[in-house]
């Protein structure tokens, strides 16, 4: 069939779409996210891009389970666990990073209240032997009190179920016939660690009637089934997965927003040959950080959602509250702060002139002039001197500053906070960032990433093709993809390949399945093993690539031990867990070939405050125009119709034939 494939990413501010014709070539645009209902947002932006054009794909990634989870707003969930363990979410476990600390937050309420966390007789070992039998003639009176209080969504988690699923799968079987939704932590999360195995299945549980909801009501709003069309949906770790799958494991889809962004930052690096690469996006709302390394962006197995942990592969993305809505404000000490609060889609940034009264980073960047007053952002938006004037003036009278020195100073604890966050997943990880490309996107990230390189010490910024729009860029370049992990313990000095060669097929089967259910032909499908080792007694391991025999697997887990930590041990060696992913990689888009328009390259010019400098001329550049090979020196702003890319004083920038800006920071 032909038609335009589409990459849509909903985010706090802004829903971002970028369409891939049937001819190759990509194009981008935004619409206001609507966060009461997100759908409308969707077809409202796909009917200004695409219009009643046939489509083949829709790629979609979106921030409802994140927020939703965040915010407290999932379903009613009822847990049913083994005898004796139903305090396993109150108890959770000990943290005393903030021990002294009078108000630090506490600890948040466990995930599901006591009376909806009910006991049934039976016990599974960790070896996986029944040592009780599931108690089957319990399950009716589980029914009546789940159904008696209301619950909409019911979790199963039993100890070691891991191990050996039965029990979980007998639940699962008779519970279906009662409620829509049911989900078991075997099929979850099958790793060990009862608290967050729990957790996360609880969570997930909490946010399949929303998930299923929203996905069902986007999918007879698109018309999809009757244009025969296809739907996935951006998981964490930056892959795309059915509807099937997406209705079944919906936690999947939390941070799918950064992991898209991440996803587009490492297929962009691949295609320019870039070793070593930092994800910069800096949105509305958030600024999302993630190294990329060989073209591979980095994976954690556990983030913190909301408070509680969630074990699911996601990519290793750290989030601060610092985006162009960022309200500033004076802290209790009378110390200026940036963010984590937003002015968001509505009433969003002061300059915005739809309501908003409190100074932000976008109205410290066009009173400083690193954006222009004159120009209309995506046919919608005009910029508001005035009034983000107004909101500065009213923060500079509390600080005692002038009205320049509060918007640099907005400026500058932004910056500090964002750099902040770069060390954080690079020099804290062994890294030098001078080794590093800084490749920066979101609608406010090209403009601070000059001067955040300046910063780190890094000498390239690399502000991508459609970077206002780049993480629906992201849903585009992303693989299918089906990760499964399961706990398998055993010591290297004894080791039996046999059975941890069979759990591995196993795993590969389940992550395969989907895609072949798809009609994806075999040869097609790329899979990768790996397993999670530790020296025996430590309480955290290291995933690393598998290899054959257990020498190998020790060589390779030491080498990468030094490499975090500096030093390797002789100490025994333990498997705890195996995991495989199972990807499509040739289903991601190509890059198309930029082909600059012709208008006039100089848009105009305009005055702009530079700390140490003060002011200068800015000249304006449309970045539409500018040909493969034309050269910027800074001071200077490249706009186009989402985004404007800073070119501070010293540093030289360049297009690229695929329409990428490559910017010499001098540092």
């Amino acid at each position: 069939m032909t038609g335009s494939s589409v990459g849509i990413d909903v985010g706090g501010t802004f829903t971002d779409f970028v369409v891939r014709a049937p001819s190759g070539r990509l194009s981008s645009g935004k619409v206001p996210t609507t966060p009461a209902n997100p759908a409308l947002g969707v077809m409202h932006g796909l009917t200004t891009l695409v219009g009643s054009a046939p489509l083949a794909s829709v790629a979609h990634g979106t921030t409802i389970v994140t927020n939703a989870i965040v915010e407290g707003r999932g379903a009613v969930v009822g847990l049913i666990t083994t005898r004796g363990f139903r305090d396993v979410l109150e108890i959770a476990r000990v943290s005393r990073l903030h021990l002294y600390d009078l108000k630090a937050a506490p600890k948040p309420p466990a995930p599901v209240p006591r009376r909806l966390r009910l006991e049934v007789t039976e016990r599974v070992g960790p070896d996986g032997a029944i040592e009780t039998a599931l108690a089957l003639d319990e399950i009716p009176e589980l029914v009546a009190t789940l159904a008696r209080e209301g619950v909409q969504s019911v979790a199963v988690c039993l100890l070691h179920s891991y191990a050996n699923p039965e029990h979980e799968r007998a639940l699962r079987a008779h519970l279906e016939r009662h409620f829509a939704h049911v989900c078991v932590s075997s099929d979850i999360n099958a790793e060990f660690r009862e608290y967050e195995r729990s957790c996360t299945t609880v969570l997930n549980a909490a946010v399949m009637p929303l998930a299923s909801s929203y996905i069902d009501q986007l999918a007879e709003r698109l018309g999809l089934a009757a244009a025969g069309a296809t739907l996935h949906l951006l998981h964490s770790a930056g892959g795309m997965m059915s509807v099937e799958t997406a209705r079944a494991r919906p936690l999947a889809l939390a941070s799918s927003g950064p992991a898209a962004g991440v996803a587009a930052a490492a297929h962009v690096a691949t295609t320019l040959g870039i070793q070593r690469a930092l994800a910069f996006d800096m949105g509305g709302t958030t600024t999302d950080v993630c190294l990329i390394a060989d073209g591979v962006a980095e994976t954690s197995s556990q983030r913190k959602l909301g408070g509680y942990p969630v074990r699911l592969p996601m990519a290793a993305v750290e989030s601060i509250g610092a985006g162009g809505g960022s309200i500033a404000h004076v802290d209790a000490a009378g110390a200026l702060r940036v963010g984590p609060r937003s002015a968001g889609a509505a009433p969003g940034p002061a300059c915005y002139g739809l309501g908003g009264t409190e100074a932000t980073v976008t109205d410290a960047n066009l009173l400083l002039g690193y954006l222009d007053p004159e120009r209309v952002y995506g046919r919608a938006i005009r910029l508001d001197r005035e009034r983000a004037r107004a909101a500065l003036e009213a923060l500079a009278r509390r600080l005692g500053l002038s009205l320049l020195e509060t918007a640099s100073g907005v400026i500058e604890v932004a910056n500090a906070a964002m750099l902040r966050a770069l060390r954080l997943v690079s020099v804290q990880r062994g890294y030098d960032l001078r080794d590093f490309t800084l490749i920066a996107y979101g609608g406010a990230g090209p403009i601070h990433a000059g001067a955040l390189a300046v910063a780190a010490g890094i000498a390239r910024v690399l502000v991508p093709a459609h970077s206002g729009a780049f993480s629906a860029l992201g849903c585009l370049v992303s693989p299918l993809r089906y990760d499964a992990v399961r706990t398998y313990r055993g010591l290297l000095s004894a080791w039996d390949a046999k059975p941890a060669d069979q759990r591995l097929r196993e795993l590969q089967e389940q992550c395969v399945a989907p895609l072949t259910d798809e009609g994806i032909a075999l040869d097609r499908i790329a899979v990768q093993w790996s397993a999670d080792l530790r020296y025996s007694g430590q309480n955290y391991e290291i995933e690393i690539p598998w290899r054959d025999t257990p020498e190998a697997l020790r060589a390779e887990f030491e080498a990468r031990h030094r490499r975090l930590y500096g030093y390797a041990t002789g100490e025994s060696v333990e498997c705890v867990n195996l995991r495989v992913v199972a990807r499509v990689p040739d289903v991601a888009a190509e890059l198309w070939d930029f082909e600059p328009a012709g208008t006039p390259v100089l848009s105009g010019d305009q005055r702009a405050h530079f700390p140490g400098l003060g002011e200068v001329a800015l000249p304006r550049y449309d970045r539409a125009a500018l040909a493969p090979g034309r050269v910027v020196l800074g001071p200077a702003l490249i706009e186009d119709e989402w985004s404007t890319t800073l070119v501070y004083p010293g540093q030289r920038c360049a297009a690229d034939r695929l329409g990428n800006l490559l910017i010499e920071t001098g540092a």
